[in-house]
C-alpha cells in the first residue's frame, strides 16, 4: 500500500482555505507522483516505508501539498489527462495539440521540487546521503 504524507487538514493549512471534497484522493496521488520523483532517492524510513526524519516527514508533506495545489491551479485532477491536451482558436481556425511533455512524463510542481531539494532528498545518485 502506498504511503499518503499529507493530511486533508495539512492540505487546508498549506491552501490557506478548505481542502476539496476529495482530498484524500488527490493527497493520495500527489503522494505518488511525490515518490516517482524520489525514485532513486535514499533515506532512513520505518518498517512501513515512511520517513524516519523530521524534515524528511515535513519535505514530503509539504511537497504533496504543493502538487495538489499545482494540479488545483492547472486544473487538473491527478490523473494527467488535463495536462495533456489543449485547444487554440483564432477567427475560424481551431486547433487542439497534446502538449510537448511526453506520455507518463511527470509534472512536478516547482514547489513540491524545492521542498524535496531543501530537504537533501534529490540530486545525489543512489546511495545513503545519511
Amino acid at each position: 500500500m502506498a504511503l499518503t504524507y499529507a493530511t486533508p487538514e495539512q492540505l487546508a493549512t498549506w491552501l490557506g482555505r478548505p481542502t476539496p471534497a476529495d482530498a484524500e484522493r488527490l493527497l493520495a496521488r500527489a503522494s505518488a507522483d511525490v515518490d516517482a520523483a524520489l525514485l532513486t532517492a535514499c533515506y532512513p524510513v520505518d518498517s512501513t516505508g515512511a520517513p524516519t526524519r523530521p524534515e524528511h516527514v515535513a519535505a514530503l508533506a509539504d511537497a504533496a501539498c504543493a502538487q495538489v495545489e499545482y494540479q488545483l491551479a492547472a486544473g487538473e485532477d491527478g490523473t494527467g489527462a488535463a495536462a495533456r491536451w489543449s485547444s487554440v482558436s483564432a477567427g475560424v481556425i481551431s486547433l487542439s495539440a497534446s502538449s510537448s511533455a511526453p506520455p507518463g512524463a511527470l509534472d512536478l510542481a516547482p514547489r513540491a521540487r524545492r521542498a524535496l531539494q531543501q530537504a537533501g532528498l534529490t540530486g545525489h545518485g543512489v546511495g545513503a546521503p545519511w
